[in-house]
């Protein structure tokens, strides 16, 4: 087994892909902000079933998606609702020409793309040092 073959730089590469593939469907939907009829679409958030982690033996998912380990552990209102994002404001006008972009919302979105890319590869760059730190190549 490969040392780039470990879980956790998996999921971290998953996360980059992801980040790299809604930075390019925000930027389709900047560049069709005139478009008649255009709807904005956005990308699901992969979850750890979809990266192949589980929930810890034992655990409780929550409706929240959220494994619960003990049942002291809070979670959150049932009034959010599954995979809720109280910074989100689900609704946006639709021009006439059936165009529904909000650019201020759109550009929003990418620079927090933008800043979460930047963490997740910061955490690969600082996890690959690690392991070379660990196995002595450093």
């Amino acid at each position: 087994m490969s040392l780039t073959d470990l879980p956790l730089l998996g999921m971290l590469r998953t996360r980059m892909h992801w980040h790299q593939a809604r930075q390019a469907l925000l930027a389709e939907n900047v560049a069709n902000a005139d478009m008649a009829g255009f709807r904005p679409r956005d990308l699901a958030e992969p979850s750890a079933a979809s990266v192949g982690l589980a929930a810890p033996v034992g655990a409780a998912v929550g409706g929240d998606g959220i494994a619960r380990t003990d049942a002291a552990h809070i979670g959150l209102t049932a009034s959010a609702g599954p995979n809720a994002d109280p910074r989100r404001f689900k609704g946006f006008e639709v021009r006439p020409s059936g165009n529904g972009v909000n650019l201020e919302e759109e550009m929003m979105k990418a620079g927090d793309n933008q800043s979460d890319y930047q963490l997740v590869a910061s955490l690969y760059q600082k996890s690959l040092d690690a392991l070379k730190i660990a196995v002595g190549k450093r």
